[in-house]
């Protein structure tokens, strides 16, 4: 009988694929500096020079990169895989910030129903922050746009599945424009901030009751409501345009 050696692997890289896992399920995010070289090789218990190899891997990858004087980061458009015209196109055109909603009927009410079915306690304490910051930022629509999207961020790292988490990631600059422009046409129409609020607590709350049903209903109730309002203003728009252009017409 013949006997294999069994090759050991390199203890870099075992190190490169920790910090690849650490990016993938999002402890490691977009942007975020590393922890000095010292103070990793004492978390992972192995020599500077082997962790030193492996972030070195990881630059020729291109997943994390070097500042000079400033010390290593998760490469800032690690997850943008739509490029920024098609960004664009998408988010400057009407017909498409439907589509997108549509869109985030499907995903971001699978991603309620599993981050009340696997959420932690501290995925829950999370969310409460950001909730908590939703509300302090209301009234400045670009500033509560962007808590809204790290609010739907902390929903997708709560689901434990890196697929829908890197999914909000890449999608984040056009959940931005789009979260932008829904609260532009809410905050025309009296009280329909607030009940889009009243929704997302809803969601929340199924959330913490960890009932997946319920989360999946509250967020298909929150995006319908958002779509029916924004739909509404338009047509309103579109009937004060139309009026305009008759009056034009008659003063020729």
């Amino acid at each position: 009988m013949s006997y294999r050696r069994i090759n050991q692997p390199k203890l870099s890289d075992v190190i490169m694929k920790e910090l690849e896992k650490m990016i993938l399920e999002g402890s490691l995010k977009p942007g975020q500096k590393l922890p000095p070289e010292r103070e990793l090789a004492v978390r992972f218990e192995v020599s500077r020079p082997s962790l030193r190899e492996a972030i070195q891997k990881l630059e020729a990858k291109g997943v994390l990169n070097r500042r000079q004087g400033g010390g290593t980061y998760v490469k800032d458009q690690l997850w943008n895989s739509l490029s920024d015209p098609l960004v664009e196109l998408l988010a400057n055109n009407p017909e498409s910030q439907y589509d997108l909603l549509e869109f985030r009927h499907a995903t971001e009410g699978m991603m309620a129903y599993y981050a009340a079915l696997r959420g932690t306690d501290s995925d829950q304490e999370q969310l409460r922050t950001q909730m908590d910051y939703i509300k302090q930022v209301q009234g400045d629509p670009k500033r509560e746009a962007q808590a809204i999207v790290e609010f739907h961020r902390s929903v997708a790292e709560a689901c434990h599945n890196v697929a829908m988490l890197h999914l909000v990631l890449s999608l984040a600059p056009l959940l931005e424009r789009n979260v932008a422009e829904n609260l532009q046409l809410l905050y025309r129409r009296e009280g329909s901030s607030d009940v889009a609020n009243i929704h997302r607590e809803a969601l929340l709350d199924a959330i913490l009751k960890r009932d997946p049903e319920m989360a999946r209903r509250a967020s298909n109730d929150h995006l319908a409501y958002i779509e029916e309002v924004t739909l509404e203003v338009r047509r309103e728009d579109s009937r004060q345009q139309r009026s305009l252009r008759r009056m034009r017409n008659e003063l020729i």
